[in-house]
Parts: C-alpha cells; sequence; structure tokens
C-alpha cells in the first residue's frame, strides 16, 4: 500500500474518531449527523480524487446547517464538519489546479461570508478556518513544484555532466589509441624503410630487424586489443603501461635507429595508473616525433624525482627536420593535455645548440 493512500486512510480514522468522541460527549440535537457523517468519511477517504466534491459538499453543509439554526434557533453545526471543511479546503488548495482551484477559492470564500453573517463581531476568525488551510495547501502545492522543478533542473545538470564524462572519455581513448598507433605505425614504417634501402643497395637484411617490425606490430595490435578490450568492459590480462616498461620503449626505439640514452636521478616515488600511463605516453610521443621529423640521431631521456614532481626531459640532437614550431600537432597538444591532466605543465620547443626539447612535470603524491 503506497504513503499517500496509507496517509488517508490514516486521516479518515482519526476524523471518525474525532467526530463519534463529539457526538458522544456533547450529544447535540439532530438525528441525522451518522449519515453526514458517513457521507464525509467516504469523502475524507477520496479527498485526493474529489478535492472537489468533498469541499462543495462541506461547504454546502455548512451553509444549510447556519440556514436551519437562524430559522429554527438551533445550534446544529458540530466541530466534525468545521475539521471536515477545514480538511477539504487543504486538500482542495493543495491538489486543484486552473479553473478548479478558482472555484474551489470562491467556495471557501463563500464558507467565510456565511461564517462572518453569523458571527459579525468576528471577522477574522471567520475567514481564517476556511482560507488557512487552503493558503496552507497552496503554499505547499508551491513548494512541491519548484522542489519537482529543481530535482528536474539537477537531474539535467547530472545527465549533461555524464554526456560530458563520456565526451571526455571517448576524446582520452582516442588520444591513447593516437599515440598508440602513431608510435608503433612510425617505427614500423622507419624500419620497413632500413629493410627497403638494404634491399635497393643488394645488401643482406639483418633478421633482428624484421624481428622488431613484427614485435612492433604484435605489440601494437596487443595494445589496440587492450583498449577495445576496456572499451567492451573485459579485464586486461596484460600489465599496465608505464613507467616500469620504459626500458622496454628505450629498446624499440634503438631498433628503429634512434641512439637513446637514459639517466634517472633522484628516489623513485609511486604514481598513480592514471598519472604513471600519461608520464610514460610523454615519453613515447616525444621519442616518435623525433623519429618523425629529426630521423635517427642521439636522444636523451631524463627521469627525475624532486621534491616538486616528477619532471621528463626528452632532448635530441638534431637531424633533417629540427625547425619544428611550438605547440603544433596533434602529439604535442596531447601531451600537454595529459600533463595538465594531472596539475603539471609541459614545454616543448627547440634548443639553442641544435634539436628539440621536451620537458614535462607531473605532481607527485607527497
Amino acid at each position: 500500500m503506497r504513503g499517500g493512500r496509507r496517509l488517508d486512510l490514516v486521516v479518515t480514522a482519526g476524523f471518525v474518531a474525532f467526530a463519534l468522541v463529539e457526538e458522544s460527549v456533547v450529544r447535540m440535537p439532530g438525528g441525522w449527523w451518522p449519515f453526514a457523517l458517513a457521507v464525509f468519511a467516504v469523502l475524507v477517504g477520496l479527498r485526493r480524487r474529489v478535492p472537489l466534491i468533498g469541499l462543495a459538499a462541506s461547504c454546502i453543509h455548512a451553509n444549510g446547517a447556519f440556514y436551519a439554526e437562524d430559522q429554527a434557533g438551533i445550534v446544529s453545526y458540530r466541530l466534525w464538519q468545521l475539521a471536515a471543511m477545514m480538511i477539504f479546503a487543504f486538500t482542495a488548495g493543495r491538489h486543484l489546479d486552473g479553473r478548479r482551484k478558482w472555484v474551489g477559492l470562491a467556495l471557501v470564500v463563500g464558507v467565510g461570508v456565511t461564517y462572518w453573517s453569523v458571527d459579525p463581531a468576528d471577522p477574522m476568525g471567520s475567514f481564517f478556518f476556511p482560507l488557512a488551510p487552503w493558503g496552507l495547501g497552496v503554499a505547499l502545492a508551491v513548494q512541491q513544484r519548484r522542489s519537482a522543478d529543481a530535482a528536474s533542473a539537477r537531474a539535467a545538470i547530472r545527465e549533461q555532466r555524464a554526456r560530458e564524462a563520456v565526451m571526455e572519455e571517448r576524446v582520452r581513448i582516442a588520444r591513447e589509441l593516437h599515440d598508440m598507433v602513431a608510435h608503433s605505425v612510425t617505427v614500423m614504417v622507419i624500419q620497413a624503410g632500413v629493410v627497403r634501402r638494404r634491399l635497393d643497395a643488394g645488401l643482406d637484411v639483418d633478421a633482428d630487424l624484421l624481428r622488431s617490425i613484427e614485435s612492433s606490430g604484435r605489440d601494437a595490435v596487443g595494445e589496440l586489443r587492450r583498449t577495445l578490450g576496456l572499451l567492451r568492459g573485459e579485464g586486461a590480462a596484460d600489465p599496465p603501461v608505464g613507467l616500469e616498461r620504459l626500458d622496454e620503449l628505450l629498446a624499440q626505439m634503438r631498433e628503429a635507429g634512434l641512439d637513446v640514452r637514459l639517466t634517472r636521478e633522484g628516489a623513485s616515488v609511486a604514481l598513480a595508473p592514471a598519472a604513471d600511463l600519461s608520464a610514460y605516453r610523454i615519453v613515447q610521443e616525444a621519442l616518435t616525433n623525433v623519429l618523425k621529423h629529426a630521423g635517427p640521431t642521439s636522444v636523451t631521456v631524463a627521469v627525475r624525482y624532486a621534491g616538486d614532481g616528477l619532471h621528463l626531459t626528452v632532448s635530441d640532437a638534431g637531424g633533417r627536420a629540427t625547425a619544428r614550431l611550438q605547440g603544433t600537432g596533434q602529439g604535442l597538444i596531447g601531451m600537454r593535455e595529459r600533463a595538465m591532466l594531472f596539475g603539471g605543465e609541459l614545454e616543448a620547443g627547440p634548443q639553442r645548440e641544435g634539436g628539440f626539447r621536451v620537458h614535462a612535470r607531473l605532481p607527485t603524491p607527497a
């Protein structure tokens, strides 16, 4: 049984009990009251469904009782009749809308006028009993509508934030796929070019170079499968990518032709998985850019843990195309976004002595 229906039964039971107590104690004249009480008890129980009918019945009954009093000089209006009228006035103000609300207001004012005609000395009390419950019902209805509008607004905001979160996640995944595919394919293309040039020159092809191309392709397929598995909600059996696998990345870059040297400074600090992944991707993207724009050259990768965070520096000695503009290209934008996502920053630009330098700082846990 719903809460509203249960409340109606409680109100009806209380109303009937109050009326029976009054009739047994006061014993006012008039043998019509059991029938009237039964009718009003039914209307009180159905007050939410027929608020206007209940209000009209109580108002007409009140006017008839006062009219009979004026004609016969016998007081026949009970307190339970007043209680019924107040219940219906509150319910009408609470649930009526549109034209029916104005009809209900007219009935309430009419009862107030009747009370006033019986007791002209107390106009305030005459209009208080019918209008006060009506006004309370209207106030609660307005408050409920405002609460419903506020709840709808909050739901709309939550939905909008959910859509924004989905879009942010799609952008993040797209960036992951870009970094992964761009790195692996770039390595494979450069290694395949080396093989082609050796074949054109009639030289033997190193089997290790072919195996490196195959390994890069397998890594690309594996990471792509792992990313798609995460999108489908599947677990990833492979270990997560982070700075612990930096040596594997540098080994691949050496096979692609880069002369990479790694330096580490400071005591290592455990990063959150997302920050660790971003640090790895920044180094990966920086090295991939070196392959794209400078070709085989010497590169220094520095990983330094300091008081203000993790510092990552990738600097190359330059090559065939060192005039790269700062902030251009999807790679640099992605690296900068990764750093800013965790409250860090990234600087990238040409060096005075030649070559290109990328420096990123990511805050570390205290």
